[in-house]
C-alpha cells in the first residue's frame, strides 16, 4: 500500500526513515519545503508540495504534527482529495475530541481514521521501537499492522476513535510524575555526596528502576538536556490532560505541579530542552 507521511519533525523524520527502509514510503510532506526535499532526496521518495497532493497518491497517510489545530488543518487539506478506503493514521498527541472530529470529517469521504499516538521519544522513532496506542476500527488496524510494525514494536488496540489519545494522556500524566520523582531523588542523592553513576546503576536494577532514570539520569548528572522530548511539548500535552481531567472531575495534582514547573522553565528559555531539564529547578544553585 502506498504510504505517505505528513510532518517531519524529530519524531516524523525517524518514522519516515523506518517506513522507507521497510519499503512502504511513497512520499513525504512538511510545511518547510527545504526539509521535505532534503529528506525525500535522502530516502528516494516523492517530496509532495501539499497534503492534498500526498492524499491523491497514497492509500495510507500518516500524520505527526504538534497541536490539535495542526491536525485539523492537515485533515481539512487531505479531505479535499482523499480516496474512499484510504486510512489516515494520526500519531500526534491531541485531545480525544479532536480525534473524533477528524474521524467524522474523513468519514464523509469514506476514509478511515485511526488515532495512534506513540511513546518512546526520538530514540524510539529512530529505532522503530515506539509503543503505539490505537483508537478506531480494529479491522482497519489489522489491515495496516504490517506498515505500523515498521515504526512501532508494541501496537495495541485501545477501543473506538479517541481511545488512543486517552491512553496517551495516561502516559503523559505518568511521565510527569516519573520526571518529578527521578529529578527530585537524584538531586537529593547529589546532596549526600554519593557517586551518582553508581546510584543510577544500582537503582535502575531495583524496584524503583525505570526507563527515564536509566536513559536520562546520566545526562541529567552531566547537565545535558538535549531532547528527547521537548519540555514545551510535554507542557502542551499536560494542558490537554488537564482539560480532560476537568471534564470528568478528577484531580491530577502531579500534572498540575509539573505544568507550573514547566511554565517557569519555559519563561527562562528552556522550553526546547528535554523534559529532564526539570532538574534545573531541583538543583538551581548548581545549574544557575
Amino acid at each position: 500500500m502506498k504510504t505517505g507521511l505528513i510532518g517531519l519533525g524529530a519524531m516524523g523524520a525517524g518514522m519516515a526513515r523506518n517506513l522507507a527502509k521497510a519499503g512502504f514510503l511513497t512520499g513525504v510532506y512538511n510545511r518547510t519545503a527545504d526539509k521535505t526535499q532534503a529528506l525525500a532526496d535522502e530516502l528516494g521518495v516523492v517530496a509532495f508540495d501539499t497534503p492534498s497532493a500526498l492524499a491523491t497518491a497514497c492509500e495510507v497517510i500518516f500524520m505527526c504534527v504538534s497541536r490539535d489545530e495542526d491536525v485539523l488543518e492537515m485533515v481539512a487539506a487531505v479531505e479535499q482529495t482523499v480516496k474512499p478506503g484510504t486510512v489516515v493514521v494520526d500519531m500526534s498527541t491531541i485531545s480525544s475530541s479532536t480525534a473524533q472530529q477528524a474521524a467524522a470529517i474523513l468519514a464523509e469521504k469514506q476514509a478511515h481514521f485511526l488515532d495512534a499516538p506513540v511513546s518512546g521519544g526520538v530514540e524510539g522513532a529512530q529505532k522503530g521501537t515506539l509503543a503505539m496506542m490505537v483508537g478506531g476500527s480494529s479491522e482497519t488496524l489489522e489491515k495496516i499492522r504490517p506498515i505500523l510494525a515498521a515504526i512501532a514494536s508494541r501496537i495495541l488496540h485501545m477501543g473506538p476513535v479517541g481511545s488512543g489519545q486517552a491512553t496517551k494522556a495516561v502516559n503523559q500524566i505518568m511521565a510527569a510524575g516519573i520526571n518529578q520523582a527521578v529529578s527530585e531523588a537524584l538531586a537529593f542523592g547529589e546532596t549526600q555526596g554519593l557517586p551518582m553513576d553508581k546510584v543510577i546503576e544500582v537503582v535502575s536494577g531495583g524496584a524503583a528502576g525505570n526507563w527515564f532514570l536509566e536513559h536520562r539520569g546520566p545526562t541529567m548528572m552531566q547537565n545535558k538536556f538535549a531532547p528527547g522530548f521537548k519540555l514545551a511539548l510535554h507542557h502542551k500535552d499536560l494542558e490537554i490532560c488537564r482539560k480532560m481531567a476537568e471534564n470528568v472531575g478528577i484531580p491530577i495534582p502531579l500534572a498540575e505541579m509539573t505544568l507550573l514547573d514547566y511554565a517557569q522553565l519555559m519563561e527562562q528559555g528552556f522550553g526546547d530542552e528535554d523534559i529532564s531539564a526539570l532538574y534545573r529547578l531541583k538543583m538551581p544553585r548548581k545549574l544557575s
